[in-house]
């Protein structure tokens, strides 16, 4: 973070099953350190982690279903391209100047039309699946600077109680939510690519194809960085003159073939993720 059924979290963090239709959709849930996998399947155990956190990263609190008025609307905005909408984004330079503004330390004030809400969601969706989402300060003002503010209450209040000691301690981290000494905690989420299927005046919905790496790096780390692949979609309003999102869902995939690269040492990911940082998607 289409949402399911768009309701509220909580349950059991994972992949819908046959209960939900059987379409390989997932819902957005809160993790509790139970089974599941947001990933789906049993391919690595190790990611059974990521996923709880992988859930909290792109996590929307519904606590009911939120109403599109928009979504019939006027499928003509500027730079819009209407319901359905199949062709990739362009990734060349559009030539419109990218955001200047920062919310906090996430990119805002996105323009109101196709290329604003893709970039807004690729921003946001590396915001909420950052290392950062660990520290309860710098979670809340992500949590603030990327959601519907109707919602924002309510999320953090459950996140309160989903980032637990026992939550912490599943994977890897100190009870406070740190690494261990001499370790290197890694949680990301690099966007490949994105689609908008939906945009209206109001409301907009995309799809950010992702790639994510979680994991402990460092000599004797038992939890080692792994990685991921997963489709997030985010239905975003236009509140106050900003994109901001209202719910979110996450599927596997599309996942490539792992190639014949040499798995780092665990040292080696610990420098690669010191000293290489993140962007800022705006096109």
């Amino acid at each position: 973070m289409s949402f399911g059924d768009e309701h509220g979290y909580g349950g059991d963090p994972g992949r819908a099953d046959d209960g939900f239709g059987g379409t390989g959709q997932t819902r957005t849930r809160l993790p509790d350190g139970r089974s599941g996998d947001m990933y789906g399947g049993a391919r690595r155990p190790a990611r059974g982690s990521r996923s709880l956190i992988t859930v909290v990263g792109v996590v929307v609190l519904l606590i009911a279903a939120i109403a599109f008025a928009n979504r019939g609307g006027d499928k003509s905005a500027e730079g819009g391209k209407g319901t359905g909408g199949t062709a990739a984004d362009p990734t060349a330079a559009s030539g419109v100047e990218p955001v200047t503004g920062k919310n906090g330390t996430i990119p805002s004030g996105f323009a109101q039309n196709e290329q604003g809400a893709a970039s807004a969601a690729a921003n946001y969706a590396v915001a909420l699946g950052s290392a950062e989402m660990f520290d309860a300060e710098a979670r809340q003002g992500i949590i603030r600077a990327t959601h519907d503010p109707t919602t924002v209450e309510n999320l953090l209040s459950e996140m309160e109680t989903a980032y637990s000691p026992a939550f912490y301690q599943n994977v890897g981290l100190t009870e406070d939510g740190t690494a261990p000494t001499g370790l290197t905690f890694v949680s990301r989420t690099v966007p490949v690519g994105t689609k908008v299927t939906d945009l209206s005046s109001g409301t907009a919905t995309v799809e950010v194809w992702s790639t994510g790496l979680m994991g402990l790096a460092g000599e004797g780390s038992t939890k080692p960085v792994t990685e991921t692949w997963f489709t997030i979609t985010e239905k975003l309003k236009w509140i106050d003159g900003d994109w901001k999102i209202s719910s979110s869902s996450q599927s596997e995939g599309p996942t490539p073939v792992t190639g014949d690269n040499r798995a780092s040492t665990a040292d080696e990911i610990a420098k690669a993720v010191e000293g290489y940082g993140g962007f800022t998607y705006a096109r």
